[in-house]
């Protein structure tokens, strides 16, 4: 079991900034690919970010590239998401999540194990 606790959420003026933290613990060497995802209410989950724990690969979904950036501290197994020039639209709850296989970053299904979620809530 991979146990994940997100942490750094909260209210902020469009165009700030904020970053999330996943601190992981448990059976940490079972980790391929660590994810974020977010859902805002009434929508479904999406894909937001991710980052291979070895090789250091990252992934973004269009509609945060160049804004977020994932990366990762592997000495304390925690993974953070950079998140600039924040909108609105980024309002949601983020969740961090744990792929032990490869395959596509942006599947929710992929991913065995997930954080409780932090809310992140950008004011106009």
């Amino acid at each position: 079991q991979v146990q994940l606790v997100e942490s750094g959420g909260g209210l902020v003026q469009a165009g700030g900034s904020l970053r999330l933290s996943c601190a992981a613990s448990g059976r940490t060497f079972s980790i391929y690919r660590m994810g974020w995802f977010r859902q805002a209410p009434g929508k479904e989950r999406e894909s937001v970010a991710a980052i291979a724990w070895s090789s250091g690969s990252t992934y973004y979904s269009d509609s945060v590239k160049g804004r977020f950036t994932v990366s990762r501290d592997n000495a304390k197994y925690t993974v953070y998401l950079q998140m600039n020039s924040l909108k609105p639209e980024d309002t949601a709850v983020y969740y961090c999540a744990a792929a032990r296989y490869g395959g596509n970053w942006y599947v929710p299904t992929q991913y065995a194990y997930w954080g409780q979620g932090t809310q992140v809530t950008v004011s106009s």
